[in-house]
């Protein structure tokens, strides 16, 4: 229990280091959220984005497994997409998928080392849902349109 306080600490020590950082072409970077193309669902809400990604949201309303992909906690467009679509921080996430773990009742999202990754996982997953710079989309996703 402490080693994970410690974590979240240092996790949150790490962001606020990397948000004074980060460079301000970094913030103007748009980015989407990507769907395997088989996903029916086009249109979501940020609730249901915010279900989805917290893992509370399971399957899609055809009945299809829901498979989240996510790039590391330290990825500057996992920091944004989590802030910024999700109104959570990063570390806060984390905690929420160690609670599932640890409890025995969940699972974490599958987390992929690079946006390249995250393409080609989403895209030969069915099922499956991530994040992508806009300039990193290509064949084989389709974006999701969200609702705010």
């Amino acid at each position: 229990m402490i080693k994970a306080i410690i974590r979240y600490l240092l996790q949150l020590i790490y962001f606020v280091y990397i948000l004074g950082a980060a460079p301000s072409a970094l913030a103007d970077q748009e980015y989407n959220v990507i769907v395997h193309p088989d996903v029916v669902e086009k249109n979501l809400s940020v609730n249901t984005l915010r279900a989805i990604f917290g893992m509370r949201m399971q399957t899609w309303p055809d009945g299809t497994k829901i498979r989240v992909f996510v790039l590391p906690d330290e990825a500057p467009l996992h920091q944004k997409f989590s802030k910024g679509m999700l109104r959570v921080f990063p570390y806060q996430l984390r905690a929420a998928w160690d609670r599932l773990v640890f409890s025995g009742i969940g699972h974490a999202p599958i987390s992929v080392a690079s946006p390249e990754e995250m393409q080609e996982k989403v895209s030969s997953t069915p099922g499956a849902i991530g994040y992508l710079w806009k300039n990193n989309i290509h064949r084989g996703v389709d974006v999701l349109q969200v609702q705010r």
